[in-house]
């Protein structure tokens, strides 16, 4: 290949490499619970804020959420070769594949494309660790829906919240300056280990909250049965997440945000999760239920029998830190 077109090719590479990070993420659809009353349903794509008109509802007994948040890489379509006759010959997939994908897709044009231009800016500034400043923001939205700003930034960061687990700070009102700031301590930023990526808090929040669901134990089955409704796949290198058996069963136990065992006497051998020390540290299962309940359009309490044990874990926390409190005044 001429010195030329390498070079170009090379240049094209690593645009798609990069954009490729966050392009796909509105794909991402928030988990929800069945039970027998019925909430507004809930549906949230980074990109995309509207609520589907499918049936959200919310399960009394402590079951694992019926539909995790999707997390299907959007399908572009590229063209495929064949040769006859000495030729190559282009053929493109089939057009309602071609569809499909354009309507996951928004142009920029649109305000869910608008969406989800902020979106990967945003996630940009965080994995550089610089402000989100309103006049740059203002920058990658179109003239006509720059009056719609706070709307946008709103839905965005809700986006982001959602399926990254960080929030949205002001940290200067003047200027009109913002910070994501993620919902626990992970290293890294969030990213967990060095170099590229993106935050794996909203994973590692769902899966709490998945523990909690199930009675503070979840066994192996039922995280993965968990996890392939979110299209995270045992053995495949997921687009934001990377490889999910090393995340969950090696980095985040070696970081003792979850604990990962054998359960005793089981013959074959098999698996259970818990929450880590620093899970119980950096969180709580009323701040879970929060996440859970906000990703559903609801309010913890709408969890009854979840909101009542996360309520009594609140008051044994509260106890908990009143007696260190008086030791530390005491020495006692």
């Amino acid at each position: 290949m001429p010195r030329g077109q390498k070079s170009k090719f090379q240049t094209r590479e690593k645009c798609h490499e990069t954009e490729g990070e966050t392009q796909d993420c509105q794909s991402v659809q928030a988990p929800t619970i069945e039970e027998k009353s019925s909430l507004p349903p809930s549906s949230p794509y980074l990109g995309d804020t509207t609520c589907k008109k499918s049936a959200c509802r919310l399960q009394s007994t402590s079951k694992v959420p019926q539909r995790a948040f999707s997390t299907t890489e959007s399908k572009s379509v590229y063209p495929t070769r064949s040769y006859k006759g000495g030729n190559y010959r282009i053929k493109r997939k089939q057009d309602s594949f071609k569809a499909s994908s354009s309507t996951m897709k928004p142009t920029r044009s649109s305000l869910n494309g608008t969406i989800r231009v902020v979106v990967k800016y945003m996630m940009q500034m965080y994995k550089m660790k610089k402000p989100i400043l309103k006049a740059d923001v203002l920058k990658v939205i179109t003239k006509e829906h720059r009056k719609r700003f706070f709307e946008i930034l709103k839905k965005a960061s809700f986006n982001i919240e959602v399926v990254f687990g960080v929030d949205l700070k002001e940290v200067d009102s003047t200027k009109h300056s913002y910070i994501l700031v993620s919902k626990m301590n992970l290293p890294n930023n969030g990213t967990v280990t060095r170099g590229r990526g993106l935050p794996k808090t909203g994973l590692l929040m769902n899966l709490l909250g998945v523990i909690f669901l199930k009675g503070n134990c979840a066994t192996e089955e039922k995280i993965w049965e968990f996890l392939n409704k979110m299209k995270i796949y045992d053995g495949k290198k997921h687009f934001i997440f990377g490889e999910p058996r090393k995340l969950i069963t090696q980095d985040l136990v070696k970081l003792k945000y979850l604990e990962y065992r054998q359960v005793p006497d089981s013959i074959p051998a098999s698996y259970e999760f818990r929450w880590g020390p620093r899970s119980h540290a950096e969180t709580s299962k009323m701040k879970i239920l929060e996440f859970w309940a906000k990703i559903n359009r609801t309010v913890p309490s709408a969890f009854q029998s979840w909101y009542d044990e996360a309520l009594k874990d609140e008051e044994e926390r509260a106890g908990a830190a009143v007696i260190l409190g008086d030791t530390l005044i005491h020495g006692n």
